[in-house]
């Protein structure tokens, strides 16, 4: 069980953010954003979006850093991805 976060590079709001998942359940992702201080309004059905500047902090905390392929094909083996035509 790992929670991951790949690299900053989505632009909105003026900066640039990453994404955090788990690849093993939704609870283990909620709790790990909590401690962190990561709100909830962050969370987006099956990741957080965070902004870069808490990127080094939450690898600190225990986040893997891995490349946004790896975190999104794990995120899928996990059978917790909801897929962009499900999310509306």
């Amino acid at each position: 069980m790992a929670i991951l976060i790949d690299d900053p590079l989505w632009p909105a709001h003026g900066r640039l953010w990453a994404h955090l998942v788990t690849d093993t359940d939704l609870a283990e992702l909620h709790a790990f954003a909590a401690a962190n201080g990561i709100p909830a309004r962050g969370f987006d059905l099956d990741h957080y979006d965070v902004p870069e500047e808490a990127h080094a902090r939450l690898v600190a905390a225990g986040a893997l850093h891995v490349s946004g392929h790896d975190l999104v094909r794990r995120l899928i083996a996990s059978g917790l991805r909801v897929r962009g035509r499900d999310r509306r």
